[in-house]
């Protein structure tokens, strides 16, 4: 039904960013098969709830089975992509390196998710998201004046910097190998991802209009305008009335008197207004009165909370027994779809194998080089 819909692709299961990412490329409509250890590898809860398997079957191969890794690279023959997560050299001490896929598929882009990169003095090191933030820069903007760095979930580097980067990756390396009949390594990299990211706050860093020193600035809650604020129930409104126009609204709607926020010696002043503002009201009744303005005001709900605008879009859906996001983006003709739920590693190892035409699958099964669950 996806837009990518007729791509197929063998992901070498890994953790976090590459399961994102070919959990999008299944919604986009992309035929993904997960290739699991058997057994599985590291879980956050029970299989069905592992979100980000969802959509996909999963087999279940022992890669250190000669025979599971040419089943492998037949199942490689007939791919258009390959994602893998490991540190650099593991794939091709398997066997599975680009040189041996691309020999049995010219055209196939094989792509890599890493911390650090294929290459660079720290490629072998382990890592997670936090240090590719720390190294990259972005984590030293996120925080408030006079206090540490604070941490960003693993939102920004897994999945923005890491997923997001490696599926443009791949979407642009399909195109590519269309007009030239070639495939082509793909080295995503979180380090990089993030790195980029910042580019908009390095053009302003560059012209003056930023500084090193967190929360002094127009985004990082040095201005009072964007920034969030506690109410009576303890739970908060997100504030970014930047545009004056909107600011005016802001104001008018808490009706306070504030200060020339134009001048940077208000600012304090300013924060204790629209502090003891927001207090006054519980967050429900600052919904009531923000909802539909364009004074730039939100609540910040739980994960996966309720609000009119989510529900009408239907953002957030029950599935499989599980309350979840939805698809994005949204297509006007060939819609995503969440399709599978998430799979027990090697759920579907003799179905699968067989419908990509793997040769021996019942040999694979008797020797150990597979895995039914």
């Amino acid at each position: 039904m996806g837009p990518l819909s007729g791509v197929k692709v063998v992901e070498l299961a890994g953790i976090g960013p590459a399961p994102f990412a070919c959990m999008l490329l299944a919604e986009l409509g992309a035929e993904v098969l997960r290739i699991d250890r058997p057994g599985g590898g590291l879980a956050m809860g029970p299989p069905e709830l592992e979100l980000l398997n969802r959509g996909r079957r999963s087999v279940a191969l022992n890669l250190k089975d000669p025979a599971a890794v040419r089943a492998v690279l037949e199942l490689v023959a007939g791919a258009d992509v390959l994602i893998e997560g490991f540190r650099p050299g593991v794939a091709e001490r398997l066997g599975l390196g680009p040189e041996e896929c691309q020999a049995v598929n010219p055209k196939l882009v094989y792509a890599r998710m890493t911390g650090w990169g294929q290459d660079g003095p720290l490629a072998q090191s382990a890592g997670h998201d936090i240090a590719y933030l720390g190294l990259s820069g972005a984590l030293h903007a996120i925080g408030r004046a006079g206090g540490p760095p604070q941490v960003p979930v693993n939102l920004l580097g897994d999945f923005a910097g890491g997923s997001l980067y490696l599926v443009v990756g791949v979407l642009a390396a399909i195109v590519e190998a269309r007009g030239s009949g070639l495939g082509q390594v793909v080295d995503a990299a979180i380090v990089d991802g993030a790195a980029h990211l910042t580019t908009a706050l390095l053009g302003a860093l560059a012209g003056g209009n930023w500084t090193q020193e967190r929360g002094t600035n127009l985004l990082d809650t040095g201005a009072p305008f964007y920034d969030v604020y506690e109410t009576s129930d303890g739970e908060h409104m997100a504030v970014g009335a930047i545009e004056p126009q909107f600011y005016d609204e802001l104001i008018q709607l808490l009706g306070v008197t504030a200060p020339d926020r134009y001048d940077l010696t208000n600012w304090p002043e300013l924060r204790k207004t629209l502090a003891e503002a927001f207090v006054q009201r519980t967050q429900a009744e600052w919904i009531s009165v923000f909802d539909g303005t364009d004074a730039c005001v939100a609540p910040v709900l739980p994960l996966a909370g309720e609000h009119p605008h989510l529900v009408a879009r239907g953002i957030f859906v029950e599935h499989d027994g599980a309350r979840q996001p939805a698809p994005a983006p949204r297509f006007s003709r060939t819609p995503s779809t969440l399709g599978l739920p998430p799979a027990r590693p090697g759920e579907h190892t003799r179905e699968a194998l067989t419908d990509w035409g793997v040769s021996g699958v019942d040999e694979l099964l008797a020797g150990g080089g597979a895995v039914q669950a």
